[in-house]
């Protein structure tokens, strides 16, 4: 029998009794919950205003707090977990909380409309331990967007912030782990928004309702409700399969489930493949980092979706369950058209595997777009070689933003083959990605500018080429 569905807001339990689940968080939170704090800025997920934070228990029993974006999630997403807005951040006896304070004291806030989402991410990155670290600071601020103050008084404040004791930097606290505790298992009980807890379950969903969409972070389906107010008639939500949910290493190859979240797999992807890691970085924001998932990048099916090249280039498989059992693909063989997969009506996508790199083998990937972060790709690729005695034994050069799917480079493989990695001339395989592809002009590029770009990275990799160490190192472009 499924309990009400509950949610923790701001250390208090809320019923959802009378709330549509495909409501975004952003609308709940600003209409009937009155708290206007939280700010809708592109409704997209780009700046951040609307930045609040997930709570859920640890493996420890106490508090995590992670960032989303709130117009792109929607509360039935959220049922069984906590919320916490820019209004529920904990202080002494009516004080500012103390991000809120290194904001003030670094006169980092003007007209005070992205502040709100700035202090979030702030809040949560502090909370979070990983101590004063440019770089890490610069990542968690990537997805907050601020047009009037500048962004050095804005890092000072974060940069103090990760720099206080932990008493002082602490958010959700042992209250807030008994109310999460209280309300575990809360259910939506809504025929619009069905959640299945196993794979079983999950595929009898997808016969019994074909009608129905899948939803796992939302960071592409969300904006269906957040910018053009008509969210599908019917979702199923992917969060609670535990099949769809695991990660883990499993003899040559990494098992990454279709729903498990890009910044929860960024660890293990980036101690096997580097480059790979430094991709998924720029893959979006935290905020969409911790909704989105490699199974919602492939069933989009888009030709501009970062991950894919890459699983190209590496050769991973894909793990798809049906009514009729369990099969698995090659990725090249998934993607059949422009948003179109080779997923029968009743299949599911459940995991992603990705084999572990070997000695010989180099992989080098690269995101080109107008702006490093937060943005779109107009080029994606990536590049992977096999060498034997510095020669090319295999190459596999996939790229995004090229064609209609994503799509390897045929000829330019071909042409690399028996070359000497780095001191051999490449000028045949640089030239023959002009027959490889035909792209299209966009907002994001013309053709000839993607053409050029696909060139210029063949050659980037081929010129830090040479005996390099393995696996490739790249700069981020």
């Amino acid at each position: 029998m499924s309990r009400p569905a509950r949610i923790v807001l701001n250390d208090a339990i809320v019923r959802l009794d009378g709330i549509s689940p495909r409501m975004t968080v952003l609308d709940w939170l600003r209409g009937p919950m009155a708290l206007r704090g939280t700010k809708e800025g592109c409704a997209e997920g780009d700046c951040g205003a609307c930045t609040v934070l997930c709570e859920r228990l640890d493996d420890r029993g106490g508090v995590m707090s992670v960032p989303f974006n709130a117009c792109l999630a929607m509360i039935g997403q959220l049922a069984g977990q906590g919320i916490r807005t820019i209004e529920g951040l904990p202080a002494a006896n009516g004080a500012l909380h103390p991000v809120q304070r290194a904001m003030v004291e670094s006169d980092a806030t003007q007209c005070g409309f992205c502040t709100p989402g700035l202090v979030m991410s702030i809040a949560a990155y502090a909370a979070g331990g990983e101590g004063a670290d440019g770089a890490l600071v610069h990542d968690a601020l990537a997805g907050n967007l601020c047009r009037c103050t500048g962004y050095r008084p804005i890092f000072e404040a974060a940069m103090a912030s990760a720099g206080l004791p932990p008493e002082e930097r602490a958010i959700g606290t042992g209250a807030t782990a008994g109310l999460l505790s209280e309300i575990a298992g809360s259910d939506i009980a809504d025929a619009s928004f069905l959640v299945p807890a196993s794979l079983a379950e999950l595929l009898a969903l997808r016969k019994a309702h074909p009608e129905a969409v899948l939803l796992a972070g939302g960071t592409d389906l969300g904006l269906l409700a957040s910018r053009d107010r008509q969210p599908p008639a019917k979702l199923i939500h992917l969060a609670r399969v535990a099949e769809l949910n695991r990660l883990h290493e499993n003899g040559g190859y990494i098992e990454i489930g279709a729903a498990v979240p890009y910044e929860r797999a960024l660890a293990l992807v980036a101690r096997h493949w580097p480059s790979f890691g430094q991709l998924l970085r720029r893959l979006g924001s935290r905020q969409i980092r911790n909704l989105g998932s490699f199974g919602g990048n492939l069933g989009t099916a888009s030709p501009i979706g970062d991950t894919l090249p890459v699983l190209l280039a590496i050769e991973a498989e894909i793990v798809l369950a049906g009514i009729e059992g369990s099969r698995s693909l090659p990725v090249d063989r998934l993607i059949t058209g422009y948003r179109q997969t080779a997923l029968k009506p009743d299949e599911v996508i459940v995991a992603v595997r990705l084999p572990r790199p070997q000695p010989d083998e180099i992989l080098m990937c690269a995101k080109v777009s107008k702006r490093r972060d937060q943005d779109i790709s107009a080029v994606c690729a990536g590049f992977r070689l096999r060498l034997a005695d510095n020669v090319v034994g295999n190459a596999r050069l996939a790229f995004g933003g090229m064609a209609a799917i994503p799509a390897r480079a045929a000829a330019a493989e071909r042409l690399l083959i028996g070359l000497r990695f780095g001191l051999d001339p490449i000028e045949p395989a640089i030239a023959a990605l002009g027959s490889d592809f035909t792209p299209l002009d966009d907002v994001r590029g013309t053709a000839a500018y993607r053409i050029a770009v696909a060139q210029g990275l063949l050659r980037r990799l081929w010129l830090q080429g040479g005996g390099s160490r393995m696996p490739l190192e790249v700069d981020e472009l």
